[in-house]
C-alpha cells in the first residue's frame, strides 16, 4: 500500500509516581536489534516480500502493542506497515519483546536507495516513568556511501543510486563546500585557462566514492579536447566540458558541466643580468652590491647561490666569504600569466692571492735505500701533500717516497690553498736504479729442448741445465 506518511516528532515524557522509590534507576528502552530481510530486492525477481523484526527490552516491560515501519525514497514517497508483538496475549510487563511483520513491495516501485525506520517504542508506565527509544534505524549492513543501513531496490540488477559521487569544483568559492582535503581543494588553487595548459579534474574535484574513476569530456574539441582524464586547452574561445563518473550497477551517472573562456597562452619572461666584475680577497669577508634584475612577471628578481662556501646573496647585496668562483642564479616562478623563466647564471671570480711551491728531488737514487723523505715548502706556509702517478715504480706514505723498482718516478707536491690564497703545486722526477734487496727474480734454464723457469732471490739453474741467454 502506498501513501503519504505523517511522522509525529518523538516527545520524551516522564510521569513520576509518588510512591516510586528514589533507589529505582530510570532507563530508556533498549533496542536490541532491528532487521529487515532481504536487505536488497530486485523488482524483476521472484519475490518482493520484506520481513521485519524488532527486539526491544526494558526491566519493567514494554507498553507498545505495535510499531510502524516506514520505507521512504529520496523524494519523499513512502510505503509502510505495522508490525506487531509476538507475545500472545500481550504482556506489558514482559522484559524482552519481539515485533514482526512483512510487506510485499509493488513491482512498480522505482530502483534506488530507501531508508527504513520503525516508530518509537516506550517502556511500561508501571515503572513510574515513560521513556521512548525515538525513531529506530537498522545498524550498518554494507559498505555503500550514505546507504550503509538502507534498503536497496534494484531492477534487473541495476540500483540506479542517484548520489553525488564527487564534489567541486574547488575554484568556485560560491559553492560553500567543506572538503576533506583542504590543503588540496581550496579556492586559492585555481586552474589556468590559457592556450597550451591542461586541466586535471582530480586537482579540483574531490572524489567521494574511491571505486569510481573521475572522468572528463569536452563538447568543444577545437577549443579544448580530452582523452577522458585530462583536458587540453587548444585555442582561444569558450570551452564546454563535463566532469563525471560513469553509470555502474550501483550508481547512476553523476556529472558537473562547466563553461570557461580560454585566453592567449602564457609567455616566458626574459631576464637581463648585468655583468658583475671580478673581486679580490682583500678584507674578506665583505659585502658587495648586486645589480638589480627586474621582470614583468614578478618585479625584482633576487639572486640565489649555488656556491654558498664562496658567496651568499641577500636582497641586492652579496656577502663574499672566500676566494673562488661565485655562481649566482636568477629565475622567475610561473604564475597565471607567465611561465617560469629560464634559469640564468651569473659567474664572477673572487681572486685569491697567488703562492708558489718549492720542490726538488735528487736526479737518481738506488732503490736499495727503500725510501726517501720528501721536503718542500709553500710561500703561503700551508700544509703540503704529495701524490705520484708512477704506479709500481714508487708509492707515497705521507711525506715518504717508497722506492719499489727501477724506473722513472714522478711526484707532485700540492698546497690546497686557503680562503685567500690560491692553490699551488710543483712536480719533480727522480730516476730509481738498482735492485731491491731481497727482491725475487725469475730465470729461464734450458736442457736440450727442455726449458725450466726458476724463481728466487738468487736463482740458479739445476744440474744439467744452462742459463738461457
Amino acid at each position: 500500500m502506498k501513501f503519504k506518511s505523517v511522522l509525529i516528532a518523538t516527545s520524551l515524557s516522564l510521569t513520576v509516581l509518588s510512591n516510586l522509590s528514589e533507589a529505582v534507576a530510570t532507563e530508556i528502552p533498549l533496542v536490541e536489534s532491528f532487521t529487515f530481510s532481504p536487505s536488497e530486492i530486485d523488482v524483476l525477481g521472484t519475490d518482493t516480500t520484506l520481513k521485519f523484526e524488532l527486539k526491544v527490552s526494558h526491566p519493567f516491560g514494554i507498553e507498545n502493542p505495535s510499531s510502524f515501519i516506514t520505507i521512504k525514497d529520496s523524494v519523499g514517497n513512502t510505503w509502510g506497515l505495522s508490525i506487531f508483538r509476538t507475545d500472545t496475549p500481550v504482556n506489558t510487563a514482559l522484559e524482552k519483546v519481539t515485533y514482526q511483520g512483512s510487506l510485499a513491495l509493488p513491482r512498480t516501485i522505482s530502483a534506488g536507495v530507501y531508508t527504513v525506520s520503525a516508530s518509537e517504542i516506550r517502556n511500561n508506565k508501571m515503572a513510574g516513568y515513560s521513556y521512548s527509544t525515538g525513531e529506530i534505524f537498522a545498524k550498518k549492513i554494507r559498505e555503500l556511501s550514505e546507504a550503509e543501513n538502507s534498503l536497496l531496490i534494484r531492477s534487473g540488477g541495476d540500483l540506479n543510486y542517484v548520489y553525488k559521487t564527487f564534489q567541486g569544483p574547488s575554484f568556485d568559492s560560491s559553492l560553500s563546500i567543506i572538503y576533506k582535503n583542504i590543503n588540496k581543494y581550496n579556492s586559492s588553487n585555481k586552474p589556468i585557462w590559457k592556450v597550451g595548459e591542461t586541466f586535471s579534474p582530480l586537482d579540483f574535484y574531490e572524489p567521494k566514492v574511491s571505486s569510481l574513476e573521475l572522468k572528463i569530456k569536452s563538447s568543444t574539441p577545437l577549443t579544448c579536447s580530452s582523452d577522458g582524464k585530462i583536458l587540453k586547452l587548444n585555442s582561444v574561445g569558450n570551452c564546454d566540458f563535463t566532469v563525471f563518473t560513469s553509470k555502474t550497477k550501483d550508481f547512476a551517472i553523476f556529472e558537473d558541466k562547466q563553461t570557461v573562456l580560454i585566453t592567449n597562452p602564457r609567455i616566458k619572461s626574459s631576464l637581463f643580468i648585468p655583468k658583475i666584475e671580478n673581486q679580490t680577497t682583500k678584507n674578506l669577508p665583505k659585502i658587495v652590491n648586486l645589480p638589480q634584475v627586474y621582470s614583468a612577471a614578478e618585479g625584482y628578481v633576487l639572486a640565489k647561490t649555488i656556491t654558498p662556501t664562496v658567496c651568499v646573496p641577500s636582497g641586492f647585496t652579496v656577502r663574499l666569504i672566500a676566494g673562488g668562483t661565485c655562481v649566482l642564479t636568477y629565475q622567475t616562478s610561473a604564475n597565471s600569466t607567465y611561465l617560469a623563466s629560464d634559469l640564468y647564471e651569473q659567474n664572477f671570480e673572487i681572486i685569491r692571492d697567488p703562492q708558489t711551491v718549492s720542490f726538488v728531488l735528487p736526479n737518481n737514487v738506488d732503490i736499495s735505500s727503500k725510501s726517501l723523505v720528501l721536503n718542500s715548502t709553500a710561500s703561503g706556509g700551508g700544509v703540503i701533500t704529495y701524490a705520484t702517478s708512477s704506479t709500481g715504480v714508487c708509492s707515497i706514505t705521507g711525506s715518504t717516497l717508497n722506492l719499489l723498482k727501477a724506473g722513472n718516478c714522478s711526484v707532485t707536491a700540492t698546497q690546497a690553498g686557503t680562503s685567500t690564497l690560491a692553490p699551488a703545486s710543483a712536480t719533480a722526477s727522480i730516476t730509481l736504479t738498482g735492485t731491491a734487496v731481497g727482491a725475487k727474480k725469475t730465470i729461464t734454464c734450458v736442457k736440450g729442448k727442455t726449458t725450466k723457469k726458476v724463481t728466487g732471490t738468487n736463482p740458479k739453474c739445476p744440474t744439467g741445465y744452462k742459463l738461457k741467454k
